[in-house]
């Protein structure tokens, strides 16, 4: 791991917001404050004219721009190379458009506290390995040396302990602290449960929903009040870019003012017409409580899979903006068994918790050399971290019932503690078979079509008249950086492939795009 000269800091990429973060001299985490003197970001990107860019426009903005020229909630998109936009006869991809975000947190931070070189970013628990990739390609093409990818519960944790003063602290704590976390974001959804003592710091399991987040719980919202307009004006405001564009932003609002209130008023116009109406706390619950069990049925899944019931658990941290919703803390109370811990704020507790990842990271690397004192270098380097993977590793197989199927047989198994490595005895499947074709997969459904490949290789020139049925060892590891091997040895012959999540794009389309990226002008 290799750090460039320069401020090295933690960044929360979020669906909705992000943030970035340091550690200051004194060894506590800061976030650092954007141009308008906010901690928070909105994800929003507005391509304006001759290549300038506005990150984070306010709503008055928004509202009268072209919505065709406004992206939102493009980390939802992250790793799907279908999609894009044209912006000056130019395909820019969700990785391209996160850059955008990074560079305006990059250019407002460096104002306050000068350059910034390295960054760890982080990613939802459940984001694969391509999405992962596709957020580290983000990042170089924001001109930044990213030395890791770190989950966003783990970094919520990171920040909870390092602030009750327990992390790198031998006499701070007897024994060790088990801690849920339930992150809900504006885009994506993760429960992760931890367990912790003074030096060390082991995830035990985790489960979540790229796809679920506020704001579903918002458009369900703009859905009902659409509906409601329909039927009374015979017209479909969500036909409308621009109308649906408004109303999302007016029932944005209307859902935030309801973890406050009983009931909010909301009017919208469109063509000439207005429509009001009265929404209460327990009608929006009504109709987002199957958004809710999801959540529930992922939390219930996530503590079994630990092994923890409600009375084991020490504290229940809540991070991400939607958890202010008074449903979401009566779920986790009564889940929980406790009352949610408030110690961190929900919405800058993970970028805190990326510069203490960061951090640690750069005092094992360079010691002392950091600018930060001594004694925090110390308490850093004295933190040992053990993660788990967030899905299942495996290898397309034959069905041995069933010559004529594929199956993915998993050889490590999600929530497995890394660094992991594990070797199985397969069999060719012919007689005089002449090579071996492994492909390595991500996922946990047993059709390969449904799973993730994320490599392949080939064991070449078998010997001749080579049985059916001879032993083919396969042996899979996978560390705590990230990086896969694989291998297999047939009859003597061997070949191996490392995945490594280093980056999707080759190095001369990464430096096309950070060129790119660098001729835009970002507000």
């Amino acid at each position: 791991m290799k750090f460039l000269d320069g401020q090295t800091v933690g960044i929360d990429l979020g669906t909705t917001y992000s943030a970035i973060s340091r550690i200051n001299e004194q060894g506590e985490p800061e976030v650092v404050q954007n141009s308008d003197g906010r901690a928070i970001t909105p994800s929003v990107v507005l391509l304006g004219d001759e290549g300038n860019v506005m990150v984070g426009p306010s709503f008055e903005r928004i509202s009268i721009e072209d919505p065709q020229r406004i992206v939102e909630a493009v980390k939802r998109r992250m790793g799907d190379k279908d999609f894009h936009v044209v912006y000056q006869n130019k395909r820019l991809t969700p990785e391209f458009i996160s850059a955008l975000i990074l560079k305006k947190l990059k250019q407002d931070a460096e104002r306050e506290i000068g350059p910034i070189a390295n960054a760890v970013i982080t990613v939802p628990y459940y984001f694969n390995d391509v999405r992962r990739k596709a957020t580290q390609d983000a990042g170089r093409i924001a001109g930044l040396n990213v030395i890791d990818i770190i989950n966003e519960p783990t970094a919520a944790v990171l920040a909870y302990a390092w602030q009750r003063g327990e992390l790198g602290r031998i006499d701070s704590m007897d024994g060790e602290r088990t801690v849920l976390v339930y992150d809900l974001g504006g885009g994506t959804f993760d429960v992760t449960v931890v367990r912790y003592g003074p030096t060390n710091f082991n995830v035990l399991a985790t489960d979540g929903d790229v796809m679920l987040g506020g704001l579903d719980w918002s458009r369900r919202l703009v859905d009902h009040i659409s509906e409601q307009f329909l039927r009374k004006f015979e017209v479909d405001p969500r036909e409308d870019p621009e109308a649906l564009l408004d109303f999302g932003q007016i029932c944005e609002d209307a859902k935030r003012q309801l973890s406050d209130k009983s009931q909010v008023p909301i009017s919208v116009y469109y063509q000439g017409k207005t429509l009001t109406v009265a929404l209460t706390r327990a009608d929006f619950e009504r109709m987002t409580a199957d958004l809710m069990q999801r959540t529930r049925d992922t939390l219930e899944l996530v503590m079994q899979q630990a092994g923890v019931a409600a009375g084991d658990l020490d504290e229940v941290v809540l991070i991400g903006g939607s958890t202010h919703m008074p449903v979401v803390q009566k779920l986790v109370r009564e889940m929980g068994g406790r009352e949610p811990s408030r110690e961190v704020r929900p919405e800058e507790a993970v970028a805190q918790g990326a510069a203490i990842h960061a951090a640690i990271l750069e005092a094992r690397a360079r010691g002392e050399e950091t600018d930060l004192g001594k004694a925090v270098v110390n308490r850093l380097r004295a933190v040992d971290t053990m993660d788990v993977n967030s899905h299942s590793l495996g290898v397309k197989i034959t069905d041995p019932d069933d010559r004529t199927r594929k199956l993915n047989h998993i050889m490590i198994p999600r929530n497995t503690p890394i660094p992991k490595s594990t070797s199985q005895r397969f069999v060719t499947t012919s007689e005089n078979q002449k090579r071996v074709h492994v492909y390595v997969l991500e996922g946990e459904a047993s059709d390969p079509d449904a799973c993730t490949s994320i490599g392949d290789f080939r064991v070449y020139d078998l010997p001749e008249n080579l049985p059916k049925g001879t032993p083919v060892e396969v042996t899979y590891s996978y560390d705590g950086s990230g990086r896969i091997n694989a291998a297999a040895t047939v009859a003597g012959k061997s070949a191996s492939a490392e995945i490594v999540r280093d980056s999707g794009l080759d190095g001369q389309q990464a430096d096309a795009m950070e060129t790119l990226a660098a001729g835009y002008k970002v507000e």
